[in-house]
This record gives C-alpha cells, structure tokens and sequence, in this order.
C-alpha cells in the first residue's frame, strides 16, 4: 500500500510539474503573440502616418512652384553632381529589448566625421530635432523654445540651418516659404520612414518567435 501511495504521489508530482511548464510555455506564447500583433499595430498606424506627410508635402511643394513659378522649382535646378551624403542610416543590433533584432538610427545633415561618433549621439540628434519640430505648427522654424525641464531655450543648430539653406540655395536667394515648409515636411516624413524601419523590424522579430513557439509545441 505504502508503495503503492508514493507511485501515485510520483505521478501526481510529474503531473503537475508537466502542466506547470504547459502553462509557462503558453503564457511565453502569448505574450509574443501580443507583442506581434502591437507591433503590426504600430507598423500600420507609422504607415498611414508617411502617407499624410508625405501628401503635405507634395502639396505644399506644388504650392511653392505655383508662387514661384514652374522654371525655378523643377528639377532642371538640380546639381545632378556627386555629392557625400547629408543623411544617413545608421544600423546596430538591440540587445536591451531582449528580442534579437536590428535598430536604424537616422544621422542628418551631418558630415562624415559625425556620421562616425557613434549610435548613442546620432539618437540624441534625432531625438533633440524632433523636439524642435514640437512647437505650435507641425513644421514650424522656430529658433527658440523653453525646455520643459529646466527652462533653457533649445537653439536650433546653426549648422542644420546653413545645410537646409544650402540645399535649397539650388532655386535661388529668395525661395518660397512654402517651399522651406516642404523640406521640413519631407525631412519629418525621412523621420518616419526610419520608425517605420524599426518597427518593421519588430514586427519580423516578433513574428519568428511566435512561429518558432508554435513549431515546437
């Protein structure tokens, strides 16, 4: 009887030991699953986010060669040149989400000496500009506003300025306000294409874990 009694006691043991890790594994299941399904979520709502900015900005560029007349904003301005790049992407591999996936950083108007200082500052960069763009109008050219931590005005750096002026320098001294609003609107909207990058990237991450969870139950 009493050997009997501890068999019955083993199996009740493996039982529950089988149905506590059945749960566990679940759970792990589900929990990538919600962060797929988040993630798709915020790949579509980044999506139709570009769509609008982009729309805003081909608007208000039409807008600027209607003022300023088709021969001055066309693409015969162009310098068709080589030039280096003023933007660029840079791509690391995240490691502090505990999901395996690669993170795009978006270094602007920055030389080649700055596109080398590494991930941490061009993330700075990104997140300081997108500050400056939060001010009473989406695409405002402000050059002043107080932070909200401790008061000091951000000063928009003269830098990013002299480069946005130089590139448009390309359709004259003088150019349309409208057409400075649609540099900005297509820069924000290079922004978001960047996001979009990450959180497809999520997405994909995501998705593999769920499908690998499900292959091994």
């Amino acid at each position: 009887m009493e050997e009997g009694n501890s068999q019955n006691q083993i199996q009740r043991s493996d039982i529950g030991e089988e149905n506590t890790q059945t749960l566990e594994s679940n759970r792990i299941t589900d929990q990538h699953l919600l962060q797929f399904l988040d993630s798709t979520d915020d790949y579509l709502t980044q999506m139709d986010s570009l769509s609008m900015m982009l729309r805003q900005g081909w608007f208000e560029l039409a807008s600027a060669r209607y003022s300023m007349g088709a021969s001055r904003v066309s693409s015969a301005m162009l310098d068709l040149n080589s030039h280096s790049a003023a933007t660029s992407v840079q791509v690391s591999e995240d490691v502090d989400s505990g999901v395996r996936k690669a993170r795009f950083a978006l270094c602007k108007w920055g030389s080649s000496d700055n596109v080398k200082q590494g991930f941490g500052e061009a993330k700075l960069g990104d997140d300081s500009l997108q500050l400056r763009h939060r001010s009473s109008s989406p695409f405002s050219e402000s050059t002043e506003k107080a932070s909200p931590q401790n008061g000091a005005p951000l000063i928009v750096d003269d830098q990013i300025q002299k480069e946005r002026s130089k590139s448009l320098s390309v359709f004259g001294t003088l150019v349309s306000p409208k057409l400075r609003t649609a540099q900005l609107s297509f820069e924000t909207a290079l922004e978001k294409l960047v996001e979009i990058a990450n959180a497809r990237s999520t997405m994909l991450s995501t998705f593999d874990q769920v499908k690998k969870k499900l292959e091994e139950t």
